[in-house]
Order: C-alpha cells, then structure tokens, then sequence
C-alpha cells in the first residue's frame, strides 16, 4: 500500500474503528491484519503514535499496556463516569491483597513461597480467584519433590493496572490502594467467592504485616 497521506489518513480511520469497538487491548501484528499485512509493523507503530498525539487533550486516551493498544477514559473523568454506574467502594481482604502482591514482586513462585512469606496458609479459593480473574497462571512446575505449581502475573493483570511491563509496577505499598481505585468488579468476585478472604487460618495475618521485599 502506497503510503501517501489519504492513505494514511484511512489507516487512521480503520485504526481508530478497530481500536474503539474492542472490547481488549489489541498488539500491532492484529492490526496489521486489518491491511492484509501491506502496512509494516514500524509503520503501523509510526501511525499509532501519530494517533495517541491526535487524541491528547480530549477524555479519550490511546495508550500502549502490556497486551495491545486501547483507548480509555482519562483519569481524571473516571468520577464523572461513575455517576452513570454507581458502585460500593470495593473491598479486598487482607489474604487476596498480599498473595496477589508476592507474586507479582517475587514471581514466579509456587504456593509454598507464598506461605512461607506470608507465614499463614494459603486459601486455594484466593488462588483460584486470581486465577479465574486472568490476573495469574500457572507457568510451570519447580522441579522438586511433587513438582509444585509456579504462579506469575498475567499481561491481563499489566493492562488492567494500565501498565505496559513488570518494571512499571508501582511502589509495594501503592498497589492495593491502586487495584481498589480501578477494579471494584474484581472485589466483588473475591467477595464472593471467598466472603472471609479465604479458609480461617488466613485470618492469622489479619494483626500482622509481612515484608515481601
């Protein structure tokens, strides 16, 4: 495809189609299918950061996080947006905030890690959450006695922090605060599935606080 400027105006325009009724983030090598593979994937990158500067300063913002590209709301109308939508502050125990947190600042690690930091058993019910919630996957086994599972975040979990990689994680004691302020559906699902944040020997670390740094 020539890469005159009408042309590349209408790859702007089917862009801006595509990425605006995706309900996920989408990678370049998907929107290269959108040309049958006649824009390059240097070109549809060149294009795509033309299309971010074109969307500054309106409510709608084209970003890059870990699984694609994708427009979103700005931060700073999210209040507004929850008008339309109005939820309960989200709740989040103790046990799902500090497992999620261990894997991913120490990952990959396997459910004994977690315990061992944690110094309380692990509820497989917050295990399963994580999982069910595509935050977590098992990406392997530790080649020891009983090959125990080895737990990692997931690029569902990047894109939903609006992070791009591992090394944008926020500060250890930001997370939580972070996860409760852009994921209030997630908390519900915890809620149910696990009204107490897992079995009652979670409720051990309820007085004390464990360093996973």
């Amino acid at each position: 495809m020539a890469q005159s400027s009408d042309d590349l105006s209408q790859v702007r325009a089917v862009l801006e189609a595509a990425l605006l009724t995706s309900g996920e983030p989408l990678p370049v090598t998907e929107l290269c299918k959108l040309f049958d593979g006649e824009i390059s994937a240097d070109v549809m990158r060149k294009v795509l950061d033309d299309l971010q500067s074109d969307w500054q300063g309106r409510g709608v913002e084209l970003v890059k996080v870990a699984s694609g590209w994708r427009f979103q709301s700005r931060a700073e109308y999210q209040k507004f947006l929850d008008r339309l939508n109005p939820q309960k502050p989200p709740r989040y125990s103790r046990a799902v905030l500090e497992t999620l947190a261990i894997i991913a600042y120490r990952q990959p690690v396997t459910r004994g890690d977690i315990e061992a930091i944690r110094g309380v058993s692990v509820s497989s019910g917050v295990l399963k959450a994580l999982e069910v919630r595509g935050w977590i996957d098992v990406v392997g086994h530790r080649e020891v006695p009983g090959r125990p599972a080895l737990y990692s975040t997931t690029k569902a979990f990047l894109d939903d922090l609006k992070l791009r990689s591992l090394d944008e994680l926020p500060p250890l004691d930001e997370l939580g605060t972070l996860l409760e302020t852009d994921q209030p559906v997630v908390s519900e699902q915890f809620d149910r599935n696990q009204p107490d944040g897992g079995g009652p020997s979670e409720s051990k670390s309820e007085g004390s606080s464990h360093s996973i740094a």
